[in-house]
């Protein structure tokens, strides 16, 4: 069962149209001016180049995106879960699909933003070199870790002395995270550069939406579909603020440098933990408690979507379909699902 709304009259769709209320395990990311899609054995991007015009200008303008045709790249996939028993347990199966999701993310990041660089003047087509992408990665997990984790941490720990207790302490210092990560993702939302990564943010969920609830991949089709998704990406970081709270809460008050150590190294276990929780969530999505918890991380992909237009969803589409065309995810056995963990 649906739940449906009667189709926009403006041009523009309300922020609830439809859900699916199967899971499927296809999960996604949107990338520069495309979408990447993954499944059991296979993930693809597929990317909008720029037109012959706006390559003669030096590329396609932030605000109005790429105008050319589409290309996909498709890569097989074998998961590391299948490699060992012990990569399949609990908690530990989402720390290594999260560190694989991390991998194919940025693979496919590198794809999209190579695929926007005018050619140079001898006609070549130009890449972003090894070195830089690399560095701009490292710099990327650094920030995040830095400034979600350390410090609220050290902010928090400059007033220890005058905090009762440990429970307190980490209450105090999760409080601190949510709002930096509430005031990031505001601010980000506001970044005029980043619109159009939005929308196909958008663009994805809708697509998988389509699909997990059985409907022609249609551009059409999938406008008609909520932006929001249960197993979005966003609402899973919200989760692993809260999930903090409980794991770090025992340790209590620790000096400078265990409090950092113990920060860094409790990242996989939040994250394992969160992990399984939004699969849970996604699995009993028409339930009346999963949908009341879901709520506020469902809230949060206001800042992070937005509604996609139909060029856009054309580009999803051609993400899934390039996944589709070589495996039937619907059809999987219980042991191609091993180690299959995605996050929409």
């Amino acid at each position: 069962m649906e739940v449906s709304a009667s189709p926009p009259t403006n041009g523009q769709a309300p922020d609830h149209l439809k859900e699916a209320t199967k899971d499927a395990p296809i999960g996604g990311q949107a990338v520069l001016e495309g979408v990447m899609m993954r499944g059991i054995s296979t993930w693809a991007v597929a990317v909008r180049t720029p037109s012959a015009e706006q390559l003669a200008a030096g590329g396609p303008d932030s605000k109005e995106g790429a105008k050319g045709e589409i290309e996909v790249i498709s890569e097989p996939l074998v998961s590391w879960t299948k490699r060992h028993r012990l990569l399949r347990l609990p908690v530990v199966r989402g720390v290594v699909a999260l560190a694989e999701s991390l991998k194919i993310g940025f693979r496919a990041l590198g794809i999209s933003a190579n695929a926007q660089v005018p050619p140079g003047d001898d006609g070549a087509q130009k890449e972003i070199g090894g070195g830089a992408w690399a560095g701009t990665i490292a710099f990327a997990l650094l920030f995040a870790v830095g400034l979600f984790f350390l410090l609220p941490a050290g902010l928090t720990n400059l007033f220890a002395d005058s905090i009762p207790n440990g429970f307190v302490f980490v209450v105090i210092e999760k409080l601190i995270r949510i709002s930096i990560f509430l005031g990031y993702l505001w601010l980000i939302s506001r970044m005029p550069d980043l619109q159009r990564v939005f929308e196909y943010h958008g663009a994805e969920h809708k697509t998988i939406s389509c699909y997990e609830a059985g409907e022609p991949l249609t551009p059409e089709n999938a406008q008609r579909f909520s932006r929001f998704h249960p197993r979005c990406g966003t609402s899973f970081l919200l989760l692993v603020m809260i999930v903090a709270i409980v794991v770090f809460a025992p340790l209590g008050k620790l000096d400078w440098p265990l409090l950092f150590a113990s920060r860094v190294l409790g990242i996989p276990v939040v994250a394992g933990l969160a992990f399984e929780l939004i699969k849970w969530f996604g699995r009993n999505r028409t339930k009346r408690w999963a949908r009341a918890l879901m709520w506020p991380g469902m809230q949060l992909q206001r800042l992070t979507t937005r509604e996609p237009d139909l060029s856009q969803l054309a580009v999803a589409i051609a993400a899934l379909e390039a996944v589709l065309a070589v495996e039937n995810p619907r059809a999987a056995s219980e042991e191609d699902l091993v180690g299959i963990e995605v996050v929409a």
